[in-house]
C-alpha cells in the first residue's frame, strides 16, 4: 500500500453533499459545462486511488459519495432549471 500523500483522505460521507453551484457561476467566470460543484469528491477520490496503489475496492466509499454528490446536484440543477432560476 503506497502512502504518497502525507495528509489523511477525508471521510467519504464529508463529501456528499455537493457545493453550491451558483458560487462556481459567478460573474468573474464564463458559463461552461465543466464547473463541478463535486470536484472535492472527485479529488478525495483520486487521491484514494493515489493511496491505495489504484485498488478499486478499497475506495469503493469514496466512490459511492462521488455518485451520490453528483446525484444530487443533478436534481437540484433540474429543479432550478424547472423554476426558472438559470438557463
Amino acid at each position: 500500500m503506497s502512502t504518497t500523500g502525507s495528509a489523511d483522505l477525508p471521510h467519504p460521507s464529508d463529501n456528499v453533499t455537493p457545493l453550491p453551484y451558483q458560487e462556481k457561476f459567478n460573474k468573474n467566470r464564463p458559463h461552461t459545462k465543466f464547473v463541478d460543484p463535486c470536484e472535492k469528491a472527485a479529488k478525495a477520490s483520486y487521491a484514494c486511488m493515489d493511496k491505495n496503489d489504484y485498488d478499486r475496492d478499497s475506495c469503493s466509499a469514496y466512490f459511492a459519495a462521488y455518485r451520490e454528490c453528483k446525484r444530487t446536484w443533478m436534481a437540484q440543477l433540474k429543479a432550478d432549471r424547472r423554476a426558472g432560476l438559470i438557463d
